[in-house]
């Protein structure tokens, strides 16, 4: 049986002498029914993917003593959250490989056996033993599954990203791919809202023992519903063009290093805001809150589910924005504001003030979603789609598996260096400046039609 990618050859020689231009067949011709299943199908995974790393960040205080006991507290901590940093390692190969699979096979076959795979490396954490069981065996086996499941979701917000930039209508391709990141929040959502009633209906005992688990145990149904629509799904038109046409790739990856060098520099740049700035403000807050300044847990979760509300109904006007007025502009504008405001918002949250701080997070949120919320159709525009996966997989991976992944840690670790509260924030002003220094060197793309070739 042919390739999907070699496929009606002989038809295609007629066209393979035509200028590269936007697919015969694009997101204006589909119809409402199918893109609401497109955009059901693309939410979901992203949005298991990261309720995991939101119940994992913001139990950290809990899983440390199950699996590092014998350490005092700060050390505990920075060993979860350096398995929690570790696990993204591997996500630049999961990005090639991810990558290869749904610029060579298409986008609905890498999104259907992803979320598989990282769902069952989610529940799986649910059933591990803690140290006072199984002792050391304990935290690898909890190393293991996380580079189980980082490499899993490596594709999942590149691979939906694409699925919805190429299924959108051209004028609303911003809006379109809004729903992944507003799919990530909705994620850090549920696992903040069950981490604050976990803390709030159990003893310290019963969340130790079996509380913390779970959550975890949530995403095997749930990837299931999600592998059962995308099955259901074609691929994008913009896909099947291409394959029709035989302007495929047998090697996405040499493809990539060969003609989009510079979107791929560009790229992987403009990702560090959202790195750095995704996992220090939605996902490290609540212990930064509970272990440096001293709050209590739910008043914690508390303050981080009222901004992350907040973040999902921002991002989709900054979906809008971005269609409106480009996606270079709104990129910048979140930069600046970073290198402005960061420090001075990170010394208000030291002023102990409840109200103050769920304001200042608000505030937070809502700078990362100008970043956030522009930036998934903005990778997705950058790269042609004969490799458009493999080079928004690749650079936003490498720079999560360096920066992001690592941000947690890197805040403990920069307190516990400095002695200085204020060392994440200025954390975020640095990566800040470099997305802005990548970003000024890129083209508008918000007005072009999708490159084939």
């Amino acid at each position: 049986m042919e390739h999907p990618i070699t496929q009606s050859a002989g038809a295609a020689k007629s066209l393979s002498s035509q200028p590269a231009k936007e697919a015969p067949h694009t997101g204006d011709e589909v119809s409402k029914d199918t893109r609401r299943r497109v955009i059901t199908a693309s939410f979901i995974g992203n949005f298991v993917e990261w309720f995991d790393y939101a119940v994992y960040g913001y139990l950290a205080g809990i899983i440390s003593t199950v699996f590092f006991p014998e350490a005092d507290r700060q050390t505990a901590l920075l060993a979860t959250f350096g398995v929690f940093a570790i696990s993204f390692f591997v996500r630049p190969l999961g990005g090639f490989f991810w990558g290869h699979i749904g610029d060579r096979l298409g986008r609905r076959k890498a999104l259907s056996l992803s979320i598989v795979i990282m769902s069952v490396a989610t529940f799986c954490i649910a059933l591990i033993p803690g140290y006072g069981t199984i002792g050391l065996l304990a935290p690898v086996l909890l190393l293991l599954v996380r580079v189980v499941q980082g490499f899993s979701a490596s594709g999942e917000y590149a691979g939906a990203s694409a699925f919805l930039v190429e299924y959108a209508p051209a004028h609303r391709r911003g809006l379109y791919a809004a729903v992944v990141p507003a799919s990530t929040a909705a994620g850090l959502l549920l696992g903040s809202l069950l981490a604050a009633l976990l803390t709030s209906v159990l003893s310290e005992s019963q969340l130790h023992d079996w509380g913390w688990r779970l959550p975890f145990l949530l995403a095997a149904p749930m990837g299931l519903i999600g592998r059962y629509i995308r099955t259901k799904l074609e691929d994008t038109p913009a896909f099947r063009a291409l394959a029709q046409e035989d302007h495929g790739t047998k090697k996405p990856a040499r493809d990539m290093f060969r003609n989009n060098r510079r979107q791929l520099i560009i790229a992987t740049g403009a990702v560090l805001l959202n790195a750095v700035g995704f996992y220090v403000i939605l996902s490290y807050m609540p212990t930064y809150l509970s272990e440096e300044l001293g709050f209590g847990a739910g008043e914690s979760f508390l303050a981080t589910t009222i901004a992350l509300a907040s973040y999902i109904g921002f991002i989709f006007l900054t979906g809008i924005a971005s269609d409106k007025f480009g996606r270079k502009r709104m990129l910048i504008t979140a930069s600046v504001l970073f290198m402005l405001l960061t420090v001075p918002a990170f010394m208000l949250l030291n002023t102990g003030n409840f109200l103050v701080i769920v304001l200042v997070q608000i505030l937070l949120g809502g700078m990362l979603t100008l970043n956030d919320g522009t930036l998934p159709s903005f990778l997705a525009e950058l790269f042609p789609t004969k490799t458009r996966y493999s080079g928004f997989a690749v650079s936003f991976n490498l720079s999560n598996a360096l920066f992001g992944g690592t941000a947690p840690f890197m805040a403990t670790l920069l307190i516990g260096l400095t002695h200085n509260n204020l060392a994440p924030g200025w954390y975020l002003v640095a990566a800040s400046l470099v997305s802005l220094i990548a970003v000024l060197f890129a083209v508008e793309t918000s007005k072009k039609p999708l490159q084939q070739h």
